[in-house]
């Protein structure tokens, strides 16, 4: 690490501490040659794939992205704030996690669309509707019939529907 002062590459670590974040090391240094402290910070740097969009182009991964279309497909909808963060945050991690390091749009959109069908079936049939491009009302309610497919089964085993509300007793 080199002095911001003189240049100078010999210095010594004085304290370490974690950043009021969580994030970083905050590190404070005092250089060899000129005597004067400063101060750096040491971050973990996450690789995350490039996302390669059907038409052949290139974009770096940007959370902002997926969470604004979550929220859009949530908007009105009795889901938290933090439901949505965490959503994206597994999202984020799973492409983290992706092997490649390029993943196809295909991919990151799927991974939405089952974490909003687990979260809120309006909220994954709104975001279905725009991502899938249905071209005519008959791609839409075949769509929806896998949708209510899935969750009559989920609601035979006994787990919760996506709309959060558990299923009608039987009686």
């Amino acid at each position: 690490m080199k002095c911001p002062f003189c240049a100078n590459g010999e210095n010594r670590v004085i304290d370490s501490r974690i950043s009021k974040d969580g994030n970083a090391i905050r590190r404070r240094r005092e250089c060899l040659a000129c005597e004067k402290r400063f101060t750096t910070y040491e971050f973990v740097e996450e690789v995350l794939p490039v996302v390669v969009k059907k038409d052949g182009r290139r974009e770096v991964f940007d959370r902002k992205k997926i969470l604004a279309g979550i929220k859009k497909a949530c908007e009105k909808r009795p889901i938290s704030t933090d439901a949505i963060e965490t959503l994206v945050e597994n999202i984020e991690q799973a492409c983290q996690e992706f092997q490649g390091k390029e993943i196809p749009s295909s991919m990151v959109g799927e991974k939405v669309m089952k974490g909003l069908q687990n979260l809120d079936g309006v909220a994954y049939v709104r975001f279905a509707s725009v991502y899938r491009q249905f071209r005519d009302v008959g791609e839409f309610l075949e769509e929806l019939k896998d949708f209510l497919s899935v969750s009559g089964k989920e609601e035979e085993n006994g787990h919760v529907r996506p709309s959060g509300r558990p299923p009608a007793k039987q009686g």
